[in-house]
């Protein structure tokens, strides 16, 4: 089987997802993905790839989502560990395959941090090109901002992966930092 490529992982998630804010959060969540991988030593082009495809049948079944993930993937060719991972990412919540792979747990916890990071992004005048740690952890901590992001998924996440909150946030920043234009991201002035 081959390995699943972000061209690939792009082919298929396009032809599921139409809506620009569930794409920009593919694309959100892949590149915070890369820069997890970078930290593990792994292949960032796989799980950047991955994260493309987490949210595959989202767009068209938000009530059973990845339940019309595994057999459309599988059929697609996309390897058995990678449809496991992009299965975990719903664990507790809509899916019952715990993350067990450093792969898995980044997944599952960089699904909910990216919509935070990408909140307080939204917030500066230079978006992500100049969002720190410590704001971000400010953010982060008022329950109030970005409310429908779930913290304690994201400590519960962070947990599994030994790491803090806030290391994990800095991993996600810079992966996602150098594509702030294409993520709607680069701050307010930029647009002027």
């Amino acid at each position: 089987m081959e390995k699943l490529t972000i061209e690939k992982a792009r082919r298929l998630n396009d032809s599921m997802v139409t809506q620009e804010h569930l794409r920009i959060h593919a694309m959100n969540v892949s590149y915070a993905m890369g820069a997890m991988a970078e930290h593990f030593g792994e292949d960032p082009e796989h799980w950047m790839a991955v994260g493309i495809l987490h949210d595959y049948d989202y767009e068209k079944y938000p009530e059973e989502h990845l339940q019309h993930t595994e057999e459309p993937l599988r059929a697609a060719g996309v390897p058995e560990a990678d449809i496991r991972a992009i299965l975990s990412h719903g664990y507790g919540i809509c899916s019952d395959v715990v993350p067990e792979t450093n792969l898995e747990k980044s997944l599952y916890t960089v699904d909910e941090l990216t919509g935070i990071i990408q909140a307080a992004a939204r917030m500066r005048p230079q978006g992500i090109t100049d969002l720190e740690i410590k704001s971000f952890m400010k953010k982060f901590k008022d329950k109030k901002f970005a409310a429908k992001c779930d913290r304690e998924l994201i400590a519960k996440g962070c947990a599994m992966l030994g790491m803090e909150v806030r290391d994990v946030a800095a991993i996600c920043i810079e992966g996602m930092r150098p594509h702030a234009a294409e993520l709607g991201l680069a701050g307010t002035e930029s647009a002027n």
